[in-house]
C-alpha cells in the first residue's frame, strides 16, 4: 500500500515542522497567523476502509472541512467567524459591537493537507470523527464493480 502526503515530502516533514514552531515562537504576527500547517496524521487500513488521523489542535468542528474526490483526501480548517457573504458582514458590524483586538500573542493555526490513498474512497459510506484535537477519518474503500458481458447479435 502507498499513501502519498501531497502537500509536502517525509524528509522535509521535520524540519518544516520545527521551522515552522520557531517562526511561530519568534514572530508571532499577522504573517504567521494567515500561513497554514500540515497536520501531522495516521494511516491505517482494513478490507473495507482506511482510517485517517489528523492532529488539529486548536480547531473547533465548525472550522473543519473535509473534501473526498475519487482517491484524494482533504482537509483544511476555515474560518467560521466570518460570513461568506460581505453583505451579510456589514450588516453584522453594524448590528454587534464586535471588539477590536489590541495586543495579541495567541494565533489562530490554520491547518491544510491532502492525502492520496491507493484506491477510490466511497464518499456515502464514510464517516468523519472530531475528538479532543484529532480528526478521525473512517472511509469505505469503493468496490469495483465486476466486468460486464456485452450480448452478441
Amino acid at each position: 500500500m502507498f499513501v502519498l502526503p501531497l502537500t509536502r515530502s517525509a524528509a522535509r516533514a521535520s524540519f518544516s515542522r520545527v521551522a515552522d514552531d520557531s517562526f511561530d515562537r519568534f514572530f508571532s504576527n499577522a504573517v504567521a497567523a494567515a500561513s497554514s500547517r500540515s497536520p501531522a496524521l495516521d494511516v491505517s487500513e482494513t478490507d473495507t476502509a482506511y482510517t485517517v488521523s489528523f492532529d488539529v489542535p486548536g480547531v473547533t468542528r465548525e472550522q473543519l472541512k473535509v473534501s473526498v474526490e475519487g482517491r484524494k483526501v482533504s482537509i483544511e480548517t476555515v474560518d467560521a467567524a466570518k460570513p461568506a457573504n460581505p453583505i451579510d458582514a456589514a450588516a453584522n458590524a453594524l448590528k454587534v459591537d464586535t471588539p477590536r483586538a489590541l495586543y495579541r500573542e495567541r494565533s489562530t493555526t490554520r491547518y491544510a493537507r491532502t492525502v492520496s490513498l491507493p484506491t477510490e474512497v466511497d464518499q456515502t459510506a464514510s464517516q468523519a470523527k472530531f475528538e479532543n484535537g484529532v480528526l478521525t477519518l473512517t472511509l469505505a474503500k469503493k468496490v469495483a464493480t465486476g466486468a460486464t458481458q456485452l450480448a452478441i447479435n
